[in-house]
């Protein structure tokens, strides 16, 4: 489903006399369908950056991102602003550490924005936003607030119910439980678990060990720019 060839990147620090900073060199990665591929490594060893680059975040300086969409292949390093677009409408999701959103907007809209892009009926897809809202413990008082005024754990939850809620074939996870106590961070790993086994291919950062040991298939070591399966 995602596979990436000699993948680099490095960035120039112009604040540090053009200093360039190899992250990552020569990455060649493979996610199935129907597995979880965890990326492990220490803090500074590209993960973040690796994942930004799969979502088409960061340009990647060589290399190639292939992804399988709408029954073609896809290489996001090359491809358009506007055909990334349509990937990340109907093929690959992306669970930041952080809720981005726009201001004001009710944590249930928010939810229901990728079925609603997908061209599912507003009653619908906010019926389903509702129903994972629920599962995450986000109680139903909420659902018509920002999530601008809701607690860090809160706002993760709202964040994991997006990127989950629509039935991507590509999820990309970047610390989805950083945020969460224990009876949230077991529901969240069940649900990761869940998607896997319905043929998702998910690639997740997990530094949570308990949560990588629950959710993993699979170990991606990545350590200081260099990477191996």
């Amino acid at each position: 489903m995602l596979q990436t060839e000699g993948l680099k990147k490095s960035f120039l620090l112009h604040t540090q006399d053009g200093v360039r900073l190899d992250v990552l060199r020569g990455v060649n990665l493979e996610a199935r369908a129907g597995e979880c591929l965890a990326l492990h490594g220490p803090s500074g060893s590209g993960k973040s950056s690796l994942m930004r680059c799969l979502y088409g975040n960061y340009r990647a300086e060589s290399g190639r991102i292939l992804v399988r969409h709408d029954g073609r292949e896809v290489d996001i390093a090359a491809a358009a602003p506007r055909e990334i677009l349509a990937v990340r409408r109907t093929t690959m999701g992306y669970v930041s550490q952080f809720l981005r959103a726009v201001p004001r907007v009710p944590a249930l809209d928010i939810v229901a924005a990728p079925l609603r892009s997908a061209g599912v009926a507003a009653a619908d897809a906010r019926a389903r936003a509702g129903a994972m809202l629920e599962r995450l413990n986000i109680p139903s008082r909420l659902w018509p607030l920002a999530p601008a005024t809701f607690s860090g754990g809160e706002q993760q939850r709202v964040n994991v119910a997006r990127g989950l809620l629509a039935d991507f074939p590509i999820l990309l996870l970047d610390e989805p439980t950083s945020a969460l106590d224990a009876r949230n961070r077991e529901v969240v790993a069940a649900m990761i678990r869940e998607k896997a086994e319905a043929g998702c291919a998910v690639v997740g950062i997990f530094h949570d060990a308990e949560v990588r040991d629950a959710v993993a298939d699979r170990l991606f070591e990545m350590k200081a720019g260099k990477v191996g399966a």
